[in-house]
């Protein structure tokens, strides 16, 4: 793995960027707040973003990881900030993703948590990575697109739907809705909206910089949330905790209900009152739950 020098502090943690040369010629940015007194410590924790975020972690969480010892490890997801595109990728690729860096960073075990369009691709890794994943945790993930018995477009609100629904017509579909679409603040709720404007204003990093280069990165990524996973999320055999907020306005709660009633391993913690960012008010819950799998 090739040092870029990078680095960043928040809340008192350092997090150390690198770039890793895959074999197949692409490049990941890496972010990992493990340093080389600490690296063979406590629990390692894959952060998956969501759409459109870079992927450096969740700073808000980083108090609980550390009063927990938890060392995170995330990434760029292809197409964005320093990642390269992998045109036509599908979820299922975020596990060979992770477990390159995995291997790279010499990290045999860790656990999974995503946030939004991360959640997905933390089941990916659950469901193709059986040996390496000790638990999965999710907050507000989408259900496979398709998924019997499932609504997939109820109770969203109107430009969440409509901005999927042009992902499900292919690539020049999306792309041309993009082009027109602006920010609609009625996807959120008031709790979302008073916990971005407090400590989840963190997003303002994160979101920015995922755009800076370009919508591929987002509009590749809603491709493959409406396309075939490439995995069956009910082959997950570690444990799986799926977060909701029962107001979510993005991802309605009932994708993570239909993902509970197919995954024999799965707990569902729905909080009524939060939306799709103040049920991020449960993320050092999500942690305390991975802690306690930990080998």
């Amino acid at each position: 793995m090739a040092k870029d020098g990078g680095g960043r502090v928040g809340g008192g943690v350092k997090v150390r960027e690198n770039d890793l040369r895959l074999s197949d010629g692409r490049g990941l940015h890496v972010y990992d707040t493990g340093d080389d007194d600490n690296r063979g410590d406590g629990l390692v924790v894959f952060w998956h973003h969501g759409t459109p975020n870079t992927g450096s972690p969740p700073g808000p969480l980083f108090p609980a990881a550390e009063e927990l010892g938890i060392r995170w490890v995330s990434y760029d997801r292809p197409g964005y900030g320093g990642s390269s595109p992998l045109p036509g990728r599908d979820v299922a690729s975020a596990a060979d993703d992770v477990r390159a860096v995995a291997d790279a960073l010499a990290i045999d075990r860790f656990a999974v948590l995503g946030h939004s369009g991360g959640g997905p691709h933390a089941l990916a890794c659950g469901a193709l990575l059986p040996d390496r994943v000790l638990g999965v945790a999710t907050v507000a993930t989408p259900a496979p697109y398709g998924a019997g018995g499932l609504d997939w477009f109820a109770g969203m609100g109107r430009s969440p739907a409509a901005s999927l629904r042009a992902a499900t017509e292919g690539r020049a579909a999306k792309e041309a809705y993009e082009a027109g679409a602006g920010y609609d603040p009625e996807m959120f709720t008031e709790a979302d909206l008073d916990a971005l404007a407090g400590e989840w204003s963190w997003f303002d990093e994160v979101v920015g910089p995922a755009l800076e280069g370009g919508p591929d990165g987002m509009i590749t990524d809603d491709l493959a949330y409406v396309a075939p996973w490439g995995f069956d999320p009910a082959r997950i055999t570690a444990p799986l905790l799926l977060l909701h907020g029962g107001q979510d306005r993005i991802v309605p709660a009932a994708h993570s209900g239909w993902l509970a009633r197919h995954c024999p391993t799965a707990e569902l913690r729905v909080r009524p009152a939060d939306g799709h960012i103040s049920v991020l008010g449960a993320g050092a819950e999500a942690l305390g739950w991975l802690a306690a799998r930990r080998d």
